[in-house]
């Protein structure tokens, strides 16, 4: 027995058949609310570069493998493109942009400067971020203890002798 089905498509089962469209949601984001409205499937990483124009925070293997991405969710450091922006909400964010005080770099973006600890720059923010997370974790003891918490950002230029030297140094000055 043959069973045909028929139905009408038009745009509005197109859209329906999508997903449920955007959704209201408040991101606090380096310290300031935003109203925004974000389709439930959109990443934290794809919000804060397309809806915040927050783009610091860079794109790079879009997978969780690299590292570029991370920010901190609650002081913890994330995969912004492996979180969903909508599972954010209620919860404090900080970008690379909101590490600075004002126009004061950060400690770990002057040890940065002074070691050389970038070549290309792309994946900076997230090693900054990782960075500071770590020596604040306590898991900055050794150059393998570094490696090791470093592991999940990688930079293409290998650069990883003049990171390692930037984290000491601030480890230093913070023991």
């Amino acid at each position: 027995m043959d069973l045909e089905i028929s139905v009408a498509v038009t745009a509005d089962t197109r859209a329906e058949a999508r997903g449920p469209g955007s959704a209201p949601a408040a991101l606090t984001v380096n310290g300031a609310t935003y109203l925004i409205g974000v389709e439930p499937r959109v990443s934290l990483l794809d919000t804060l570069r397309e809806h915040l124009d927050l783009t610091g925070t860079k794109k790079g293997c879009d997978q969780g493998t690299c590292g570029a991405c991370t920010v901190w969710v609650d002081g913890r450091r994330v995969l912004s493109c492996l979180t969903l922006a909508l599972a954010c909400e209620g919860h404090d964010v900080t970008t690379i942009e909101g590490l600075a005080d004002g126009e004061e770099l950060h400690p770990m973006q002057k040890a940065f400067i002074k070691h050389d600890a970038f070549q290309c720059g792309y994946c900076t923010p997230g090693q900054i971020m990782s960075a500071v997370a770590l020596v604040a974790e306590g898991n900055a003891g050794t150059d393998a203890d570094i490696a090791e918490y470093m592991s999940g950002n990688i930079c293409r230029c290998a650069a990883y002798p003049n990171i390692r030297a930037a984290i000491r140094e601030v480890r230093d000055a913070t023991a």
